[in-house]
């Protein structure tokens, strides 16, 4: 009789057995593949900033060959925005996915940008696309 109770003990405790051995495996699985998807979504959103810092850049070192020998007092306040977005996009922590305040440094670049393009007197219009990015006037 003893034998037969095992039997029955192993038939009920199937279903908890077999339950967390499917949570196990399915745990496992979801971790492999949300490591996979986090890595793909963390390249393409580092891309897309990266594009966008590097238009900013480009941009500011364009109006700082332009505004070099200009010597009026309204310029030196452009080339004093200029300067100051040249030197936020410099200390940007490029390599350093862990870097807390990210997105307010991004923000205040983006920001820094906006005022210089109103002193320039410019209409940016950044625009990330499949076919690449850029600024278009």
């Amino acid at each position: 009789m003893a034998g037969s109770q095992d039997v029955f003990d192993a038939i009920v405790m199937a279903d908890e057995r077999f339950h967390g051995e499917g949570y196990q495996e399915g745990y496992e699985e979801g971790s492999s593949l949300g490591i996979i998807e986090g890595r793909r979504y963390g390249t393409l959103h580092g891309a897309k900033i990266g594009s966008e810092i590097g238009c900013y850049q480009g941009f500011a070192f364009a109006w700082r060959c332009l505004l070099h020998g200009c010597a009026t007092d309204k310029d030196s306040k452009k080339m004093k925005a200029l300067e100051s977005l040249i030197g936020m996009i410099q200390k940007f922590p490029y390599d350093d996915p862990t870097y807390d305040k990210l997105h307010e440094d991004l923000d205040r670049i983006r920001g820094k940008f906006k005022q210089l393009c109103s002193l320039l007197n410019v209409q940016p219009d950044f625009k990330i696309s499949a076919e690449g990015s850029g600024l278009s006037f």
